[in-house]
Parts: structure tokens; sequence; C-alpha cells
């Protein structure tokens, strides 16, 4: 089974390059426009990796990341933050990719993240 990635951004434009990148790498794709529809998309699919774009919306990475580990205890995923978020115990193993940033590096990270939880 392919490793998964849901990718949670408001960009339609930002879902497509990652997904048709990321889909020409043999990743399964799933995608959310925002947090909420996010959780719901991890809470039944149970990604490897999840893309949050953060500063699109009043989101908040640590309550996200909380509650999809609380939903899914047994599926942990990775996360990778898009955006600005000050590290500290509360986020600790997460990524955070700040912004602007270049795809390449960001799929490159995705597929070394997803690679090592499948």
């Amino acid at each position: 089974m392919p490793a998964s990635v849901l990718i949670v951004d408001p960009s339609p434009e930002n879902r497509e390059v990652l997904r048709t990148v990321l889909a020409r790498r043999g990743l399964k794709i799933f995608e959310a426009e925002a947090a909420e529809q996010g959780v719901e998309l991890a809470r039944e699919h149970h990604p490897n990796v999840i893309v949050l774009d953060l500063e699109s919306e009043a989101a908040d990475a640590v309550a996200i990341r909380r509650q999809i580990d609380a939903d899914s205890p047994d599926h942990p995923a990775e996360l990778i933050v898009l955006g600005k978020l000050r590290r500290g115990p509360q986020f600790a193993g997460g990524h955070v990719i700040g912004k602007p940033y270049h795809f390449a590096p960001l799929v490159h990270t995705i597929e070394q993240l997803a690679a090592k939880a499948a």
C-alpha cells in the first residue's frame, strides 16, 4: 500500500501542485481546504504525512496535532506546518517550513517523511 499524504491548504493552486507532484511519485493524496476538514480526513484515512498551511487561517497547529493524535493513537502521522510557529515542547517532533517556501524542498521533505512512516 502506498504511503499517504493529507494536504490541508486553502489555496487550490498549492494543493494542485503538491497533489500532482506527489501522486506522480506514487503517494496517495487526500486534500482539505480547511483544518476542520483535514482533521476529519485524518481521522478517516490515517495519512502518513499531513501538510498543514497555518498562516492562511487561524489554525492552531498544537491543537490540531493533539486532536489528530487523540483520534488516531495507533496511526501517528508526521506533521509539516507551513508558516510561522514558535517551537516548544508542545510541538516537539513537528516540522516547520517557513513562508515563502519552494516546492522542491517541501516535496523532498514530504517524500522522506512518507518513506520513513510507510
